[in-house]
């Protein structure tokens, strides 16, 4: 089969294709043919070395197709048939098929399609830890006041008809998130703040959070947070987490039950899905979906269309 990945951390040019073996699943896995797989900052960690994991490595985070195989154990207790369409939250979705353990992989409802499920997975997943974060705020259907950050108009208006109460063009060299965050209320500060963007807003976020206030901090894009002394807490009695995905589907019921919800709320149509861009399965693709991720001009989800 093929599959896309690296041999070594570095740039967009260490991204290869690879000839590999159909994984054979073993007890408790289930193989699938990928039809869909998506595309997320996590990757571009991996392939430049900011997560260190062992080498070579297939990347991408979350697939989405159909059974062709089930080992023995957990996987073949009747919950799944050949030919059912399922979605994984598994590493190594890059490659035509993918053998994921049954404790990460979810049978998708009648009615949802894989690339559907593909755009939807690890976002709405990490949108509803982001919400089980104290306190629980993360969408504005929650009834939450949302003041949103963007750098575009056309992101505003995006953000805008996803519920955004306030917007703040943080591109704007005239404007300061951190000010505007102050009047928008009233000098008191937000209750939480969830922030994937890391190095480059850590320090603003301790100017704009409330007292008592959480501090969810959940992506790398400008790079990782600096180390920090805990007494930096105190002026406010703030709260840090640094909530992992993984750590949160941890066991099969977990994978089944967020993943449940989430698609109940697609299903509901509380939550629409948005694609940017599909990108061909080539070492190419993979690139050109990478780099576009990377340099933030994207407005929805990317995805590899594999099969």
């Amino acid at each position: 089969m093929r599959a896309i990945g690296i041999s070594r951390t570095g740039d967009l040019s260490v991204l290869e294709q690879r000839s590999l073996p159909v994984p054979v699943p073993q007890a408790d896995e289930v193989l699938l043919k990928c039809e869909w797989a998506g595309v997320n900052f996590i990757d571009t960690y991996q392939r430049s070395g900011l997560y260190a994991l062992p080498l070579p490595l297939t990347l991408g985070q979350e697939s989405a197709g159909r059974v062709v195989a089930l080992g023995e154990g957990e996987a073949s207790d009747g919950t799944l048939k050949l030919g059912d369409k399922v979605a994984a939250y598994v590493g190594g979705s890059f490659a035509e098929y993918v053998v994921a353990p049954r404790s990460k992989v979810v049978k998708l409802p009648e009615g949802l399609e894989t690339r559907d499920a593909a755009t939807a997975l690890l976002q709405g997943l990490t949108g509803e830890f982001g919400y089980l974060c104290p306190p629980r705020r993360m969408a504005s259907y929650l009834g939450a006041t949302v003041i949103g950050t963007v750098s575009t108009a056309a992101k505003a208006s995006l953000a805008q008809a996803a519920g955004a109460t306030h917007l703040i063009n943080y591109a704007d060299a005239s404007v300061s998130v951190a000010d505007e965050v102050a009047r928008l209320t009233h000098g008191a500060g937000v209750a939480a703040i969830f922030d994937g963007v890391g190095k480059d807003t850590w320090e603003d976020d301790f100017k704009m959070i409330a007292r008592k206030g959480t501090i969810v901090t959940f992506g790398n894009a400008s790079g990782a947070v600096p180390a920090f002394a805990p007494l930096k807490l105190a002026a406010k009695n703030v709260k840090v987490c640094r909530p992992t995905l993984g750590n949160y589907v941890y066991t099969r019921e977990e994978t089944e039950r967020y993943a449940a919800e989430l698609f109940a709320l697609l299903a509901q149509h509380k939550l629409t899905l948005r694609v940017h861009q599909e990108y061909a399965f080539s070492v190419e693709g993979v690139r050109q979906a990478q780099e576009d991720i990377a340099g933030r001009g994207t407005t929805g989800k990317l995805i590899v269309k594999v099969a």
